[in-house]
């Protein structure tokens, strides 16, 4: 088994440890024999019906071209002719031309389904992605279909606490939180737990990654197609294996942008463990980068140099938070986001530099509370939490938690215990907990899956990806090599495009394992590129480009 370069050999040796300690146990519910039959039933009438596209919702501010529908899915399989949600879709029909031959008709293959993962995010904007260059190809032979998963959004969303206090202001996260504050946390994720089950009820058992797989073959149906084409990122790649492994006749072909890791024992109690550790190593990058260029933005020129420039300004926010509304939490949120997009770089260390030289102003841009977002926040907060303590079994001990992440902030400090409190909930939920299925398929049970990921990914460790190939028969692995942007999918690596271009378009694959050299690092800017770059986004569309979680967290 690989081991990621990016860990000491210390933190090497706890992954280990953690991998293999027990994940606590909780009474798992049976699955009901007749599950398999009632999502049949449910696809069967998807596509009798069809899914009527028309004017999209207002509020969705999308242009005329993409129209939207509904397909009902069983609230629960095993009860198809009961309770119905309805999921929204959205469709960019195929534009039939080549971009790169303006007299050529390019011929339909079908309908392309995305998911962005979370859990939690919708892709309902996805099928916007198709006027940028890197997608026009694909916008020529493919429908562009997007959705809102079950929870989500317009698609029977659900909800956890009051959205108006959601958004409680600044607040303090602790890198080494006092037994205080643990007991702090652990009221509030048991209240929060408590809220999720009362706000929806039994409903909120069948809010789940099977039932989400189970959602997609039926969208697959509504939609007129025999067999799925899909795109998947981050926790989209996990249920889209769960699609290959309960429905394998029905694919068509598949892209996993970011795997995580499916073996059972990792969902997901140990995957967030490890997942911590990963940060610590993009963490670290970041500060590297930054030191690098210490000449433009004055933090150090050392990463430990640029560690220290940071803990200033969390001992400043912990004492004032900027503007009143950016306390550690929000800088903590903000700075999360330096292990998923390497192109965020530049502006998080500009932020450090001015607000240590006095000006907040470009902190607060960056960090502070969207409000006008806080119902949207929350729901997809919501989401994640549902699906993840549904999904599999979790320590109910807090010796347990509290046991793994003092062990693993002692070498992974940067993101483990704001981790640990994000899913603290599953430790005192209120609804059966699954037995996560055995992904796997045999030799020609599916057709080959092409699986991409960066070599120093974070949110979903490279490790995941080979565990997705090993467990995917045929399946074929394109890595970026000494990367670690979390989703890679026509993003700037020209060599990573050209295979989902092959594949998707034509159906070919490279052999089992290809590599692409990594994309460059970011440029550093100061703080008038800044400026101008803002006034050129206000009239240009920027090029290129990939669809991007919306989730306000991105776990998996």
């Amino acid at each position: 088994m690989r081991a990621p370069a990016l860990y000491s050999v210390a933190g090497a040796l706890l992954l280990t440890a953690l991998s293999t300690a027990p994940a606590g146990s909780t009474t798992a519910a049976a699955p009901r024999a007749d599950v398999r039959d009632g999502t049949a039933v449910a696809a069967a009438r998807a596509a009798a019906s069809g899914i009527t596209f028309g004017a999209c919702p207002k509020k969705l501010e999308l242009p005329d071209d993409v129209k939207c529908g509904t397909v009902s899915v069983p609230l629960d399989y095993a009860d198809p002719h009961g309770k119905q949600i309805r999921l929204t879709v959205s469709r960019m029909q195929a534009t039939h031309k080549d971009p790169h031959n303006s007299k050529r008709r390019v011929p339909r293959q079908g309908a392309l389904v995305y998911n962005p993962g979370g859990p939690g995010a919708s892709s309902l904007h996805f099928p916007l992605i198709g006027v940028l260059p890197a997608w026009k190809r694909l916008a020529g032979a493919y429908d562009l279909v997007g959705y809102a998963p079950r929870g989500v959004g317009p698609s029977a969303p659900i909800s956890c606490e009051n959205p108006k206090q959601f958004f409680k202001g600044a607040t303090h996260l602790p890198t080494y939180p006092s037994e205080p504050y643990k007991r702090e946390r652990i009221a509030r994720a048991k209240a929060y737990a408590r809220g999720c089950a009362e706000r929806t009820g039994s409903a909120l058992q069948h809010y789940n990654s099977l039932n989400n797989a189970r959602d997609l073959d039926v969208l697959r149906a509504a939609l007129g197609e025999n067999k799925l084409t899909f795109m998947g990122a981050s926790y989209g790649t996990y249920f889209g294996a769960l699609y290959a492994t309960l429905f394998p006749s029905h694919v068509r072909r598949m892209v996993f942008d970011s795997a995580v890791n499916p073996d059972p024992r990792q969902i997901w109690y140990r995957s967030n463990l490890l997942q911590s550790a990963a940060f610590e190593g993009r963490w670290a990058d970041f500060r590297q980068w930054v030191a690098k260029h210490h000449a433009v933005y004055g933090l150090g020129a050392t990463p430990d140099q640029v560690l220290r420039a940071y803990e200033k300004v969390r001992a400043r926010l912990a004492v004032e938070p900027a503007g009143g509304k950016v306390g550690t939490g929000q800088l903590q949120e903000a700075y999360l986001q330096v292990g998923y997009y390497d192109d965020y770089w530049p502006a998080r260390a500009q932020a450090l530099s001015a607000y240590l030289k006095g000006d907040p102003k470009p902190l607060i841009e960056l960090a502070a509370p969207a409000t006008e977002s806080a119902a949207e926040e929350e729901n997809t907060n919501a989401v994640y939490t549902a699906v993840e303590c549904n999904d599999a079994p979790w320590p109910t001990d807090w010796a347990v938690w509290d046991r793994d992440n003092t062990r693993l902030a002692r070498v992974a400090p940067f993101e483990t215990w704001d981790n640990a409190w994000m899913n603290l909930p599953c430790a005192y939920w209120q609804m059966p907990r699954q037995q996560p299925l055995d992904v796997r398929t045999g030799p020609g049970e599916v057709p080959p899956v092409l699986i991409l990921a960066a070599e120093r990914d974070a949110a979903t460790p490279y490790e995941g990806a080979l565990e997705m190939q090993r467990r995917l028969s045929g399946s074929v692995l394109v890595t970026e090599r000494d990367s670690g942007t979390h989703g890679i999918a026509y993003g700037p690596n020209a060599c990573v495009n050209g295979y989902i271009d092959a594949y998707l378009l034509s159906g070919r694959l490279p052999e089992r394992r290809a590599a692409c050299e990594g994309h460059p690092e970011p440029k550093p800017e100061r703080p008038q590129d800044r400026r101008a770059k803002k006034l050129s986004k206000q009239t240009e569309t920027k090029p290129g480009g990939r669809p991007q979680d919306t989730a306000a967290r991105l776990p998996h």
